[in-house]
């Protein structure tokens, strides 16, 4: 096969640009009573509806790393991911203004096209290699 073939073969279907994944736990803690006071159905939805056509948003069981109950994980696009981006672990987002940043960050290109506002700066951490690498694998 030609290089030319291969690029083709390789390039995304006319009209489907890479996107950022949004990553939303809700295995054992994540999305549970476990986390009162919110509406964590709602939290999902609102994802989902606001970042419709922008990114992907997915529901995931557990991501091993209660202590940080809610978790998202914003992973780059294609695009984010050669402009150096990687995935961003955001924990303890419980409050309905944390999703919207969450939102108008990747809403802006998210890791890699676009600076997250410095509010995510506090629910940032970083995950074990053993998880990390367990989400990079499920793209």
């Amino acid at each position: 096969m030609s290089k030319r073939a291969r690029k083709q073969t390789a390039a995304p279907a006319q009209g489907t640009a890479a996107r950022c994944t949004v990553t939303v736990c809700r295995g054992c803690c994540c999305g549970t009573p476990k986390v009162p006071g919110l509406d964590h159905r709602a939290q999902l939805t609102g994802l989902g509806a606001s970042l419709a056509g922008v990114a992907n948003v997915r529901p995931t069981d557990c991501l091993d790393a209660c202590e940080q109950a809610n978790v998202i994980v914003v992973q780059p696009s294609a695009e984010g991911r050669k402009a150096g981006g990687r995935p961003v672990w955001l924990g303890l987002v419980n409050d309905p203004d944390a999703a919207a940043d969450i939102t108008a960050w990747v809403r802006a290109g998210g890791p890699g096209l676009a600076d997250p506002p410095g509010v995510l700066d506090l629910y940032a951490f970083s995950p074990s290699r053993r998880i990390s690498r367990q989400i990079d694998e499920s793209r």
